[in-house]
């Protein structure tokens, strides 16, 4: 599981260690979080380099991880859990060590919490949205689409889907069923970058996105199907029910429903995701 983490408004890429039960941090994202500099990357190697020299090796705290970045592809980072995050901050001055130190203790502690009662983690995204400024209706949506998703992934997970980039190919064949569009084709079309393209969808997008992936998720139970081949098929024929209604709503509207409006652009002219005026 990875997630965006916010401190202070700037993101912290993470990723959580089932194994170890661990968040692990970007420590460049650390890095610019920090000290504001507008080369992280090159911040970072000058205190491995310097602390290097007097005998301190940081980069033992480190993991290499894959962690998407700004282009939307997955690149091996440097990646360290709190433990290591604390070490590395004593490297770096900064006036805002303290608070960094306390935001890290308050988001292991709430990670802790939410695999006891999975529900605050809902819960936590909800009002993360609202910050944002979505409006509550398509919260609503958004955290069905979540739950949606989720059961999905875990059938997935035991009918014998076991890569990132299986689940990233079946994810492709619902898209393009349901919108004529793969995923990136989607982004581009909405002007995205690294961000989440559910997060910039309309409520109709998102509906539609949602019975795509429930279609598939109940003709895998319905067909009991096992193994890439049957899911990929499955996955095609969901995706292929939400395009049929895509396309009704198409004849009965008049008008496209893919666009390329984004929460990005309606926000900065005071509109709401979804709602013209």
């Amino acid at each position: 599981m990875s997630a965006i983490k916010l401190f202070e408004s700037k993101q912290i890429r993470s990723i959580w260690d089932e194994k170890e039960q661990k968040w692990f941090f970007s420590v460049v994202d650390v890095v610019h979080a920090l000290t504001d500099s507008p080369d992280p990357k090159d911040y970072w190697y000058r205190i491995k380099k310097r602390d290097k020299i007097q005998g301190v090796e940081l980069s033992t705290n480190c993991r290499q991880l894959k962690l998407e970045a700004a282009d939307g592809k997955k690149y091996l980072t440097d990646c360290s859990h709190a433990e290591g995050i604390l070490r590395i901050i004593q490297s770096i001055p900064s006036p805002k060590a303290e608070p960094f130190k306390q935001w890290l203790a308050r988001v292991g502690y709430e990670r802790l919490e939410e695999i006891e009662n999975p529900e605050l983690s809902m819960e936590r995204m909800q009002a993360l949205y609202e910050k944002k400024g979505y409006p509550k209706e398509w919260i609503d949506k958004r955290m069905r689409g979540i739950a949606v998703r989720q059961d999905l992934t875990d059938e997935w997970k035991s009918r014998g889907a076991t890569t990132s980039l299986e689940y990233a190919i079946l994810t492709n064949e619902i898209m393009q069923g349901a919108f004529d569009l793969k995923v990136e084709e989607y982004k581009q079309v909405k002007g995205l970058q690294r961000e989440n393209l559910r997060d910039h969808m309309t409520d109709i997008e998102l509906i539609l996105t949602m019975l795509g992936e429930a279609t598939t998720t109940k003709l895998h139970r319905d067909r009991d199907s096992k193994g890439f081949a049957p899911l990929k098929k499955d996955a095609q024929d969901g995706g292929a029910v939400a395009g049929r209604t895509r396309k009704d709503i198409e004849n009965q509207a008049g008008k496209p429903v893919v666009t390329s409006e984004n929460f990005k652009e309606l926000a900065g002219a005071g509109k709401t995701l979804g709602k013209k005026d």
